[in-house]
């Protein structure tokens, strides 16, 4: 990097703080905070939520995949987002929106303590802030390597400045602040993107190397199967299925796009434009990736500094720092959507279970509060980042595959499967028990199982049982023992209820002030 690339870099850190900055000044409580009051028009939610997808660890993690194994990059990985996405804009998304427009609530596990009990919400709530913290502390490392190739400076010093620059602009403007940056990351990473693409084209070109003709090189050997490796057909229809709940709330931060938006019909609009992005976009994405053998020599053994050493050769400065902004803006999108939406599930879900205080806070109280969390899930997640390549987590791309993956599924299940009717027969003790056996699950084949066999436990069973057993069993409880009443019948109607008409509601009390939500309205 040099002078230029710096101007651009520092440039982009200005503006998304300016942006908080101006977000101000559209929040006033924890409803416009934690869901934009549900007031966001659907095309700004649906690129918030294409954003809020995927960070720097594309540039990294998958970026070593494609190059080891090519277009099982795609096959595997943002194919089937746009596919479960798809889906879940008709099965998930207005329903999720109707937690804010009927349920009148502020984060997305809110309604679990009535469709459940507060023990089911608890334990959802606690287990996926911990998981969140290692997924943003993956994306934090990711993003800190990427910088440290390019501009000498330590992992940990890259992580700090990441993690500052976002924490002011996403802890002042709250989710507002988090998809206007997000709109001005979607047009930097449009620009970095093309870019590179144009660069690799050309150099190819230098080399009298084609398109069709690339793939028959000795370097791109099987590259161009659509299923290699450890990701195979098992892998593909497991991650579908992950990121079937992953992608449309159960991950939390996906969840708060749709109920920020207007209605239902909003959402589903919102989830079909961020599906459609996910099937063209990371094609352009990927394909420099994927020529990435023909033009760099990797140094790291699994090809994660590939993208990064390849950018470096290819582009003048100035498009050099183009493209770092946009390994930025990546990162940056996802780290802050996570943190708003641990922040709602802190202050909504968890702070009022413990705390008697916490009930009664007032708006200036439960704003404060609201962005003092925010503050301190960054905080935690900076300081886990420091150890995501030690021998705990490994690398960047197994914490991401196989600890989010695998764990997500024991905690999204009961979450997104209670907001459908033909689940209903389910209640607390088939959501805890799918929960408790799920995370068992994934430390049994993780861990003891995967020691005592050969070469260990194949990734795609890694990332697949955990769920598997989760989904198995909340729906065979659901039937041995029914926990249906008519007041979780009455949520789970409300819930269902095709009627959007209802304007945007005011927030109710949090988690333990009271024991009906439907009756709830205590303005913020």
């Amino acid at each position: 990097m040099n002078s230029l690339d710096w101007v651009v870099l520092i440039a982009y850190f200005g503006v998304m703080v300016a942006i908080g900055v101006w977000s101000h000044k559209r929040v006033d409580n924890v409803s416009d905070f934690f869901t934009a009051g549900g007031k966001m028009p659907w095309w700004l939610s649906g690129i918030s939520h294409h954003m809020s997808g995927y960070s720097a660890v594309m540039f990294t993690g998958y970026a070593g995949i494609a190059y080891t194994y090519g277009v099982t990059s795609f096959v595997t990985w943002s194919f089937p987002i746009a596919l479960g996405i798809a889906i879940g804009a008709r099965l998930f998304a207005p329903r999720i929106n109707r937690l804010r427009s009927k349920l009148h609530v502020a984060s997305p596990l809110e309604y679990l303590k009535n469709r459940y009990n507060l023990g089911t919400q608890q334990a959802l709530a606690w287990s996926g802030m911990l998981l969140k913290i290692v997924d943003v502390a993956a994306k934090w490392a990711a993003i800190a390597t990427l910088l440290s190739v390019f501009t000498g400076v330590s992992l940990n010093q890259g992580i700090f400045i990441t993690g500052a620059i976002t924490a002011v602009y996403c802890t002042i403007g709250g989710l507002w602040a988090d998809a206007l940056t997000e709109l001005g990351q979607f047009i930097i990473q449009l620009l970095a993107g093309v870019s590179m693409f144009i660069a690799v084209v050309l150099k190819l070109s230098d080399k009298h190397i084609g398109f069709f003709e690339a793939w028959s090189r000795p370097e791109l050997q099987g590259h161009d199967k659509p299923l290699v490796g450890p990701y195979g057909t098992v892998f593909l229809l497991a991650f579908l299925f992950i990121k079937l709940f992953e992608y449309n709330g159960g991950m939390l931060n996906q969840a708060q796009r749709y109920m920020a938006t207007s209605s239902g019909h909003e959402a589903k609009r919102s989830a079909y434009l961020s599906a459609s992005l996910w099937l063209i976009w990371p094609v352009v994405l990927f394909f420099p990736m994927w020529m990435s053998p023909l033009l760099v020599q990797a140094k790291s053994p699994d090809g994660s500094d590939s993208y990064g050493l390849m950018t470096e050769q290819l582009l003048p400065h100035g498009l050099l720092g183009l493209v770092i902004v946009g390994f930025f803006s990546h990162t940056m999108a996802m780290c802050s959507s996570d943190a708003n939406a641990i922040a709602a599930v802190f202050t909504r879900d968890v702070a009022p279970a413990i705390s008697s205080k916490a009930r009664q806070w007032g708006p200036r109280t439960g704003l404060l509060a609201a962005r003092l969390t925010t503050v301190i899930f960054l905080a935690l997640s900076m300081a886990v980042a420091t150890q995501v390549n030690s021998p705990t987590f490994k690398d960047i791309i197994t914490v991401v595959i196989k600890w989010v993956a695998g764990l997500m599924g024991p905690i999204a299940i009961p979450m997104m499967l209670g907001l459908l009717r033909q689940f209903r027969r389910s209640g607390p003790t088939a959501a805890l028990t799918s929960w408790a056996m799920g995370l068992l699950a994934f430390w049994l084949v993780n861990y003891p199982i995967s020691w005592n066999i050969e070469g260990g436990v194949p990734l795609q069973y890694q990332v697949s049982i955990p769920l598997a057993v989760s989904l198995v069993l909340y729906i065979l409880i659901g039937y041995i023992k029914p926990e249906d009443t008519p007041e979780r019948d009455a949520i789970i109607a409300t819930i269902n209820s095709d009627d959007d008409g209802a304007a945007a509601a005011a927030v109710p009390a949090p988690a333990g002030a009271s024991d009906n939500v439907l009756g709830s309205r205590v303005k913020d």
